[in-house]
C-alpha cells in the first residue's frame, strides 16, 4: 500500500504497508475447496488490514489494482477457463470493497520486467530527485540500474540499453520527460519453483527405483516423500509415459554440490545463438553493464548462503558448495535466526547453483561485473518488486512529460556567482560611504 500525492505533477510515493497473503497463490484456486477457503481467508484478512490502514475519508479516492504474474500466465496456457473463473471471482470481491477498483488482469512477462525496472530506479532516485528549493529535477549524470527479479514461475531481467538497439525485447518508455530504451525479457518456467521441478524431473529420470531416489541437490540427512503430481502438474515439466499423479517418490539427500550443479546446467541451452550475444535458449541480450539490483528469490537465495548485499564472484560460488556440503541437522541449526522453514531450506542447495548458473553463464556476469550486483529485499524501507512500478504506471503517478527544473550549467552558475559578488562589493562600498558622510 502506497499513499501518493503529486508535487509539480510528479508522483511522490512511500510504502506504508506490505501485506503478505498466506496460503496458496491464486493460480491454485478452483481445485480444492478446502485450500480455496484458506487462500480466501488470508486474502480477505490482508484486505481488511489495508482497509483499516487507509483513512475512511480517503477510501473513495483510493485506486485499487490486481496484477497477476507468471503463475497465472502458466495456468492460462494450461486451463484458460479456470484462470478466467479465478480472475472473475477476484473482481467480484474487489468490487465490493470501498475503493476505486480498476481491474484484475494477467500482466505479460515483458511488462513485469519493465515494472520491476521502474520500481528499482524510482526508489534509487535515478529518475528524479528533489533539490534544495523543493523542486524536482533530473539527477545530473545519474545512470539507471538494472533490475533482476526471481519469482516462483518466471525470472526477469531489465536494464537500459543503447538507443540504437531495437527488437522484440526492447521497450521504449518515457518517464518525467526523459526517454529510456529498456531491454526486458522474462523467462517463463525459469522461476525458482518451476526450475526446481525441472531439476527434480532430471533427478527422477536418472533413478530406476522410485522408492529410493538419491538427490544431490538436497542436503545429506534430509529425506522427503512427494507425489509425482507435485513435480509434473505444470506446463513446465514433461510428464513421463508412465505418469501417475499419485505415485509416491522418496527422495534422499546426498549433498553432492558438483553433481547438483551439472544437473542444474542441463535445463539451460547455452549453445544455440543466432545473435551477436545471447543469454540462453537462443535469447538475444546485450552485455550487462553498470549497477544491478537482484531481489525477490535472488535475495532470499543469497541470504540463505550468507551472500546477500554485495558479494564476490568466487566467494558466492564457494558458498554454494559449502551450503550443499553441510548436513541437514547443521543447516537447520545455523539458519534458526533467519527463520527459514524446512520447505524452503531444503531447496537452497539447488537454488544457489541455479542462481549462480543463471547469472554467470546465462546473463554473463563475470568477476568484475558481479561486483556491481546487489542482492536486496528493500530500498529505503520499501519492498522491491514489480508491483510498485505497475501501480505507478497504471495510476499515472509517473507522467511521460513533466515541467522539470534542470540543474544550472557551469557557465550560468559562474555568472551568477560573479553577479552576486559584484553586488555584494557595491553594497559594502555604498554602506562605507554612507557611514563616512554620517560621521563627518
Amino acid at each position: 500500500m502506497w499513499p501518493g500525492e503529486k508535487q509539480n505533477e510528479t508522483g511522490v510515493v512511500t510504502e506504508q504497508m506490505n501485506c503478505r497473503v498466506y496460503g496458496n497463490g491464486i493460480s491454485e484456486m478452483k481445485v480444492d475447496p478446502e485450500k480455496d477457503a484458506k487462500s480466501w481467508e488470508g486474502f480477505k484478512e490482508c484486505m481488511a488490514n489495508v482497509t483499516k490502514a487507509i483513512p475512511a475519508e480517503k477510501h473513495k479516492t483510493t485506486l485499487l489494482f490486481l496484477g497477476a504474474t507468471a503463475g497465472m500466465r502458466l495456468l492460462h496456457m494450461q486451463d484458460e477457463q479456470r484462470s478466467n473463473a479465478i480472475l472473475e471471482s477476484l473482481r467480484e470481491y474487489l468490487l465490493s470493497l470501498p475503493f476505486i477498483f480498476h481491474n484484475a488482469s494477467i500482466i505479460t512477462g515483458q511488462a513485469e520486467g519493465l515494472y520491476g525496472w521502474i520500481t528499482v530506479n524510482y526508489l534509487e532516485g535515478n529518475l528524479l530527485e528533489k533539490n534544495t528549493w523543493n523542486s524536482y529535477l533530473h539527477p545530473t549524470g545519474e545512470k539507471t540500474a538494472g533490475s533482476m527479479d526471481l519469482g516462483g514461475a518466471s525470472t526477469q531481467i531489465a536494464f537500459e540499453a543503447q538507443d540504437n538497439l531495437t527488437g522484440p525485447d526492447y521497450m521504449y518508455v518515457k518517464l518525467y520527460g526523459y526517454s529510456y530504451n529498456v531491454y526486458t525479457h522474462s523467462y517463463l518456467c525459469y522461476g525458482k519453483n518451476e526450475a526446481d521441478k525441472r531439476v527434480l524431473d532430471k533427478i527422477i529420470q536418472e533413478s530406476s527405483d522410485p522408492t529410493y531416489i538419491p538427490n544431490p541437490c538436497y542436503p545429506e540427512g534430509y529425506t522427503t516423500t512427494m507425489n509425482a503430481s507435485d513435480i509434473y502438474d505444470t506446463e513446465c515439466t514433461t510428464k513421463p509415459n508412465d505418469y501417475n499423479p499419485d505415485k509416491q517418490l522418496l527422495l534422499v539427500g546426498t549433498g553432492d554440490s558438483d553433481k547438483c550443479r551439472s544437473i542444474v546446467k542441463t535445463i539451460f541451452d547455452f549453445e544455440n545463438c543466432s545473435s551477436a550475444q545471447c543469454s540462453f535458449n537462443g535469447v538475444e541480450q546485450p552485455p550487462v553493464t553498470g549497477e544491478y539490483m537482484a531481489y525477490a528469490g535472488f535475495f532470499y537465495t543469497a541470504r540463505a548462503i550468507g551472500m546477500d548485499g554485495k558479494s564476490d564472484f568466487d566467494q558466492f560460488n564457494a558458498s554454494c558448495r559449502n551450503f550443499c556440503h553441510t548436513n541437514w541437522t547443521v543447516l537447520k541449526e545455523e539458519n534458526k535466526e533467519k527463520n527459514i522453514s524446512d520447505r524452503y531450506l531444503r531447496t537452497y542447495c539447488f537454488a544457489s547453483h541455479y542462481v549462480f548458473t543463471l547469472l554467470a553463464e546465462g546473463y554473463k556476469f563475470d568477476k568484475e561485473t558481479w561486483k556491481n550486483m546487489n542482492f536486496q529485499k528493500e530500498v529505503k524501507k520499501t519492498s522491491i518488486g514489480w508491483s510498485l512500478g505497475y501501480m505507478l504506471k497504471m495510476s499515472n503517478m509517473i507522467p511521460s512529460e513533466v515541467k522539470v527544473i534542470l540543474p544550472l550549467t557551469d557557465p550560468v552558475f559562474a555568472g551568477l556567482i560573479f553577479l552576486f559578488s559584484a553586488l555584494t562589493i557595491i553594497t559594502v562600498v555604498l554602506v562605507f560611504i554612507f557611514i563616512i558622510r554620517t560621521c563627518y
